[in-house]
């Protein structure tokens, strides 16, 4: 019948199946009688970032004082830093300034630039030490001669925000360490590594890009105007008459904006500095020091706030930055809080490239 037909097939396949099964079974048993064969995997770690050779012993008193493979190579280092302190933390740690020190000489106060050397130097595994003007008066109660040469025996490196710029080229002709110019009224060279690499991180290679500048011929804007050139960037510089920047600074710029096949465009125009840019860039009118000029240079600086307006006239991709602090006069809330604002991410990128310089002057 076709019962007993389907009870036959049903029992053979029954019979197999569990005779499959059994034989599975011992071939398990079989495997856990064995001893355990353990392979080894080795996990190749990435590399120590490796500093800037050519610059180790060196000060660093402008971006002139960079060959344009130094400033790339700090560039990309501080781009490594990053990577190891905050984008892929190691178990382990990074230490190259491993009980090294640095005195921080401060004749001006600034929150980025002591917070972001201080944890710097820490996070590369050295102590800093904050001298500010209650702690040492810079060539008033003991010569810049006799400064220099003591805190060369304490410390590996001596970094200084000062108001003279001649004040931290006498330290880095006396003392026997690095000096890194932290801010002069001629020079600020950490500002600018800081402002490339957020660029970088923006569009990349900067070759061929335009940066507008808006505002005073200043200590900020010399070190801009070197990098920017020596980066392949075009600049279009707006500035008042009178606030002009240092025509040295000038006359270097051009050429090497000749030498990198760049233009450099001075103008009292500030839409006509804007126009195309992929950049713009302000600062403070009113420096520490000028406070008594507060009034004159914001009615020198009129027309020069950048606005919603202004930034139209850039290119439609357009990016703006401020070393900080800022003042409502020289930028509005509609550009400083909008998304093509990179205030910062410049601002912690100051923290990155500090550490750079630091790194290729004394670390291991």
């Amino acid at each position: 019948s076709v019962f007993e037909r389907f009870s036959v097939r049903f029992c053979a396949f029954a019979s197999s199946s569990m005779s499959a099964i059994q034989a599975y079974s011992m071939r398990m048993l079989s495997c856990l009688r064995r001893p355990l064969q353990w392979r080894e995997f080795s996990i190749s770690a990435a590399p120590d970032p490796a500093p800037v050779e050519s610059l180790n012993g060196r000060s660093l008193l402008s971006i002139a004082d960079l060959s344009t493979e130094e400033l790339k190579g700090l560039l990309e280092l501080s781009q490594q830093l990053r990577a190891v302190y905050r984008d892929e933390p190691r178990e382990t740690g990074f230490s190259p300034c491993d009980k090294k020190s640095m005195s921080m000489i401060f004749q001006k106060r600034s929150t980025r630039t002591r917070v972001s050397s201080e944890t710097g130097m820490y996070l590369l595994g050295g102590h800093a030490l904050f001298l500010g003007p209650g702690d040492i008066q810079l060539g008033v109660n003991e010569s810049l001669l006799d400064t220099a040469k003591v805190l060369s025996r304490f410390n590996d490196v001596i970094l200084a925000r000062v108001f003279g710029h001649g004040d931290v080229v006498e330290l880095a002709a006396q003392a026997s360490v690095p000096v890194i110019n932290a801010l002069s009224d001629m020079h600020h060279p950490l500002q600018t590594l800081a402002d490339l690499m957020t660029l970088q991180d923006r569009f990349g290679s900067l070759e061929g890009k335009t940066l507008a500048w808006v505002g005073d011929g200043n200590n900020v804007l010399h070190d801009l105007m070197y990098g920017s050139a020596k980066l392949g960037m075009n600049l279009q510089i707006a500035f008042p008459e009178g606030y002009e920047p240092n025509a040295d600074v000038i006359a270097h710029t051009k050429e090497l904006a000749a030498a990198h096949s760049t233009r450099v465009l001075l103008t009292a125009d500030p839409i006509e500095a804007v126009s195309g840019a992929h950049v713009v860039v302000t600062d403070t009118w009113v420096s520490m020091g000028q406070e008594e000029e507060y009034k004159k240079r914001v009615k020198d600086f009129e027309g020069y706030c950048v606005s919603v307006e202004l930034m139209s006239k850039a290119d439609k991709d357009a990016v703006f930055l401020h070393c900080l602090p800022r003042h409502p006069e020289e930028v509005t809330d509609e550009v400083f809080y909008s998304d093509r604002s990179l205030v910062f991410p410049e601002a912690e990128n100051r923290m990155w490239t500090v550490m750079a310089v630091i790194y290729s002057m004394i670390g291991k």
